[in-house]
C-alpha cells in the first residue's frame, strides 16, 4: 500500500529521505537493480537508456526541481514479475498534481481526496459493467498484486505540466515493456484506452486487445463508458486458460 505517510509522495526534493536519495542515484547507476529479476533480464537492451533517464531526473534533482512520482516509484510497476503479467492497462503519464502519482497508471496514494476524475470515471464503469461499488480510495495495488500491469506511457512528469517529460526517452523503454510482454507464450490481454495507447497496438499484434476511448472527463462519453473492460477482460483471460481478476478493491 502507498498509505506510508512522508516515504512515496513527498511535496518536494528537499524533503526526500535517505531511501529517496538512494533510489535517486540507482536510477542513475544500475537502474536494472530496481526492477524484478526476470524484467531486468527483459529490459537489459534498455539498460543505457535507463540510466540516462537517471541522470536526467538527477539533474533535475540537482538545479532544485521536482518530478513526480519520487525516485522509489519510478519504477515501480515493473518490480512485480514479468511471469505474472496477464493485463495491460496502458496509461499516458502520471498525474501532474503533487501527491497523487504512485508509479501504477490511473493509481493514487490511498488518502488522496478528492479521486482524480479519470479514475472515477474507470469506477463508474466498474460498477456499471461488474456491479462493483467503486472504492472510496484509489489505491489499486491489489489490481496490481493479480497481475494487472498499470503502465503510464512516461514514467515521470513536473508538477503541474502534465506531458512534460514525454520525448525525454522514456518511449522507447515502455515500448520494450510492450514488446516483451507480447512475446511470451502467456495469457495477455492489453487495454489501450485513447489515441496514445491505441497506438501502441501493433507492438502488441497476435495478442487479445480491447481498445476504447480515454476515461478522462474530455473523452469518457464518446466510448469509454458503456465499453465493459472488465467483463471482457475475463472473458478473455478465461478463454486463454487463465483465471479472472477479482476486480474489487479492499476498502
Amino acid at each position: 500500500m502507498d498509505s506510508t505517510p512522508g516515504l512515496f509522495d513527498l511535496p518536494s526534493p528537499a524533503a526526500w529521505d535517505a531511501a529517496q536519495l538512494q533510489a535517486l542515484d540507482t536510477l542513475g547507476t544500475d537502474p536494472l537493480a530496481l526492477l524484478s529479476p526476470d524484467w531486468a533480464a527483459a529490459l537489459a537492451g534498455q539498460e543505457h537508456a535507463l540510466r540516462d533517464l537517471g541522470r536526467m531526473l538527477r539533474r533535475e534533482y540537482d538545479a532544485g526541481t521536482s518530478f513526480l512520482p519520487p525516485p522509489a516509484r519510478v519504477l515501480r510497476a515493473l518490480a512485480a514479475p514479468l511471469s505474472g503479467v496477464k493485463v495491460l492497462v496502458v496509461g499516458q503519464d502520471p498525474y501532474p498534481t503533487p501527491g497523487h502519482s504512485v508509479g501504477l497508471a490511473f493509481a493514487v496514494d490511498r488518502a488522496t481526496r478528492p479521486l482524480p476524475r479519470s479514475l472515477n470515471n474507470i469506477y463508474r464503469e466498474l460498477q456499471a459493467d461488474l456491479g462493483i461499488a467503486p472504492a472510496a480510495h484509489g489505491d489499486l495495488s491489489a489490481w496490481a498484486g493479480q497481475g494487472v500491469l498499470l503502465l503510464n506511457r512516461v514514467l515521470t512528469v513536473a508538477p503541474g505540466a502534465a506531458g512534460s517529460h514525454r520525448r525525454r526517452g522514456w518511449e522507447g523503454v515502455t515500448e520494450a515493456v510492450i514488446k516483451a510482454l507480447a512475446a511470451r507464450k502467456q495469457p495477455l490481454v492489453s487495454v489501450l484506452w485513447g489515441r496514445d495507447a491505441q497506438k501502441l497496438a501493433p507492438l502488441l499484434a497476435g495478442t487479445a486487445i480491447i481498445e476504447a476511448a480515454h476515461p478522462s472527463p474530455l473523452s469518457a462519453s464518446r466510448g469509454f463508458f458503456g465499453s465493459r473492460p472488465f467483463s471482457r477482460i475475463n472473458a478473455s483471460l478465461e478463454l486463454q486458460g487463465s483465471g479472472p481478476v477479482d476486480w474489487r478493491l479492499p476498502a
